[in-house]
């Protein structure tokens, strides 16, 4: 499907960069067939060394010269960058945006109707093959388009087609997820230093812990709140940790977490947030 697809990543950033790493190693598309643009000359230089990819400074001559379009800059450099290529996009060429809060209508009234485009909410455990990517269609783009897109963030993880009122959410859950659990990670390795651990074995032991977790709730055909049942004795030592937790309303914090980061992709959206 797109092997012998040429694709311009437009952002060199964390996510372009580990869109490009995933779809080389999986050989989904070779490296030739990659270029990637950004204005840090240092950083391309490395991306050219390390992944053996095309780059340039010149986003209008590689998005001319590509199938497939990932836009990976900032939302507040969007505009900007639509209107530098909205020259060289035709409806032959996909345009995938994984810029948070930036809507599929926004990219069409800068590149014009009709264009093909998909909206994507990816995550960073993408870097480890282990990503969460929600995928949306725009009011141009076809079921094959929406399908290539699948297989461009499956190369990094796991992707699911949602409807594009929901990446707001998505956004809020996946999207920014990953920094809920490292800061959850963080928290166990200083209660284990604070218990008497040694900083190595508290992070081993904390985030084993957390992988196996997720793993075995991927893995269950159980619901989470069964398998947490399962460990927790009545008054044992899980027990009196939950007790805390539920004390200190851990989950009405990570649903107004979620809600928090849910509405702040909303104002992006709309324009009003500051960045």
């Amino acid at each position: 499907m797109l092997k012998r697809k040429k694709l311009a990543i437009i952002g060199g950033g964390k996510m372009g960069s580990i869109i490009a790493q995933g779809l080389i190693t999986h050989k989904i598309v070779t490296a030739k067939n990659i270029t990637i643009t950004d204005i840090d000359a240092t950083r391309l230089n490395s991306l050219r060394k390390s992944l053996k990819t095309n780059v340039s400074h010149d986003n209008p001559k590689a998005v001319k010269e590509s199938d497939i379009i990932v836009l990976a800059v900032k939302p507040q450099n969007m505009a900007a960058t639509l209107k530098e290529i909205s020259d060289v996009v035709d409806k032959s060429k996909i345009v995938i945006s994984i810029a948070a809060g930036i809507t599929t209508k926004f990219i069409e009234e800068h590149l014009g109707k009709g264009i093909r485009v998909i909206r994507v909410m990816p995550n960073t455990p993408a870097l480890v093959g282990k990503g969460a990517a929600a995928v949306a269609a725009g009011g141009g783009a076809k079921a094959s388009d929406v399908k290539l897109a699948l297989a461009i963030f499956n190369a990094v993880g796991i992707s699911v087609e949602v409807k594009e009122k929901l990446m707001d959410a998505v956004t809020g859950l996946s999207g920014s997820g990953p920094a809920y659990f490292f800061l959850m990670i963080e928290a166990l390795i200083e209660a284990g230093l604070k218990t008497g651990l040694s900083r190595d074995l508290a992070k081993k032991l904390a985030t084993q812990t957390m992988l196996g977790a997720a793993c075995l709730c991927i893995e269950s055909d159980k619901e989470p709140a069964e398998l947490r049942a399962m460990v927790t004795s009545p008054h044992g030592t899980t027990f009196a940790g939950l007790q805390v937790m539920e004390k200190k309303k851990i989950r009405d914090i990570i649903i107004a977490t979620v809600e928090a980061a849910t509405n702040r992709s909303k104002e992006l959206a709309k324009g009003k947030a500051r960045v």
